[in-house]
C-alpha cells in the first residue's frame, strides 16, 4: 500500500503542478493559448471526444450525478466504515481521501486542457481580422432593422401549432453539425471532427437556472435543454459545438452559432439564428435608443415573431413559478447567477454574464445587414 501511495503522491503533484503552470503561461502568453487551441486542444477533442460522442445519452450528466451521490453518501458510509473497521481506520481514511483528491484532480485537469488555457485565446475576431471599431445608433438601427425583416420573413416559413407558436421538425445533430462543418471553409478552426450533440434528461434543473445549453469540459460534449421553447434550439446546439472548437468566450460562442444557422440550408436553423440575435439586438436598442425609435423597431416585428418571443418568456416565467423542482427555482436561479458570474470572471471575462451581449458588436463589425 505504501508503494501505491507514493505513486498516487507522485501522479497527483505532476498533474496539478503542471495545471498551475498551464494556467499561468496562459495567463501570461496569449500566443501560447493561440497555438495550444489550433494545434493541441483538437487531439483531446478527437482522441476523447469521439468514443464519448458515441454514447447515447450524456456522460457529463451521469458524472454530475454520481458525484453529487458521493458526497451524499460519503459521510454515512466512512461512520460505518470506521467503526467496523476499527482496526483498519486509517487505511478507510486514506482510501477516502484518495478518491476525492482522484475527482478533484480530474476535474482540475480536464477543465484546465478544455476551458481554462482556452479563454485566454486571440479572439474570434483577431483571429480572422474582424475589425473591432465603435458604432453609432443609426447602425445598431439599421442592424436592426435587417434583423426585423429577415426574422419576420422567416417566421411566416417555419412549421406552427394552431396556437401559432414554433415547431420544430429539424434534428438536432447532424444538421447542427454540417451547419458548423460549413463554415470551416472560411474560418479554418471550425473544420474537423463534431460530437454529437446531447440532450441532458435533467433539462427542468437546467431551466431553473435559465441554461439553455452547456459545454461539458470533463466529458468533451455539447449539451442542450430540450424542455425550453423549441425555437431556442438549433441556435443553442450550434452555440454549444462552438465551445467544442476552443471558443469559450459566449459573445463568440454566440456570433459563431448565428453564421452556422445562417448559412443553413434548414429554414428552421436560419430562424433559430436570427431571432437569437435579434433578441441581442432588441435589448441594446432599448438601453440606448430614443423611446421613439425603440417603439419603431417593436412596431416592426411581425405577429409570428413576437409570438415566439413571447412563447419563450413565458415559459422561463412558468419555470420560476413552478413548483416542481427538488429547490426553490428562485433559489436554483440565484446560486447558478452567481457561480456562472464567478467562473467568467475568474477566467478574465471581466464583464461576466454582460458579456453574451457584445454579439452585437461582432455582427456590427462582421457588417450583417449592410
Amino acid at each position: 500500500m505504501r508503494i501505491k501511495l507514493n505513486k498516487n503522491r507522485t501522479a497527483l503533484l505532476i498533474i496539478f503542478g503542471s495545471c498551475i503552470l498551464l494556467n499561468i503561461i496562459a495567463w501570461l502568453s496569449k500566443g501560447f493559448c493561440d497555438w495550444y487551441g489550433a494545434n493541441i486542444f483538437p487531439i483531446w477533442m478527437n482522441a476523447f471526444g469521439r468514443p464519448i460522442a458515441l454514447l447515447p445519452f450524456s456522460l457529463g450528466e451521469f458524472m454530475i450525478i454520481a458525484a453529487v451521490l458521493i458526497v451524499l453518501l460519503t459521510p454515512p458510509s466512512l461512520i460505518v466504515l470506521l467503526i467496523v473497521l476499527k482496526g483498519r481506520r486509517r487505511l478507510v481514511l486514506k482510501i477516502y481521501g484518495l478518491v476525492y483528491i482522484w475527482i478533484i484532480a480530474y476535474i482540475v485537469l480536464t477543465e484546465t486542457l478544455n476551458c481554462f488555457v482556452l479563454y485566454h485565446r486571440s479572439t474570434f475576431g483577431e483571429t480572422y481580422g474582424i475589425p473591432n471599431a465603435e458604432h453609432t445608433n443609426a447602425e445598431l438601427v439599421q442592424l436592426c432593422d435587417y434583423l426585423t425583416a429577415t426574422t419576420n420573413e422567416l417566421s411566416k416559413q417555419v412549421k406552427r401549432s394552431e396556437d401559432g407558436t414554433f415547431i420544430l421538425t429539424a434534428d438536432l445533430d447532424q444538421t447542427a453539425k454540417e451547419a458548423m462543418a460549413a463554415l470551416g471553409e472560411e474560418f479554418p478552426q471550425l473544420q474537423g471532427f463534431y460530437v454529437t450533440p446531447k440532450s441532458i434528461i435533467n433539462s427542468f434543473f437546467m431551466s431553473q437556472q435559465y441554461l439553455m445549453g452547456i459545454y461539458f469540459p470533463f466529458s468533451w460534449e455539447a449539451n442542450y435543454n430540450r424542455e425550453m421553447y423549441p425555437s431556442n434550439l438549433p441556435d443553442t446546439v450550434c452555440h454549444e459545438l462552438a465551445h467544442t472548437k476552443g471558443f469559450m468566450l459566449e459573445d463568440e460562442a454566440n456570433f459563431i452559432a448565428f453564421l452556422a444557422c445562417d448559412r443553413s440550408d434548414n429554414i428552421e436553423y436560419r430562424y433559430s439564428g436570427y431571432l437569437r440575435a435579434l433578441k441581442y439586438v432588441l435589448s441594446e436598442v432599448r438601453e440606448n435608443c430614443s423611446d421613439d425609435e425603440i417603439g419603431r423597431v417593436y412596431s416592426a416585428l411581425s405577429m409570428e415573431t413576437v409570438v415566439d418571443i413571447n412563447g419563450n418568456a413565458d415559459y422561463w416565467q412558468s419555470v420560476q413559478e413552478s413548483d416542481e423542482g427538488l429547490l426553490p427555482s428562485k433559489t436554483v436561479a440565484a446560486v447558478s447567477d452567481a457561480a456562472m458570474e464567478a467562473s467568467l470572471k475568474m477566467n478574465g471575462v471581466a464583464d461576466g454574464k454582460k458579456s453574451y451581449g457584445r454579439m452585437v458588436d461582432l455582427l456590427l463589425n462582421y457588417g450583417i445587414g449592410r
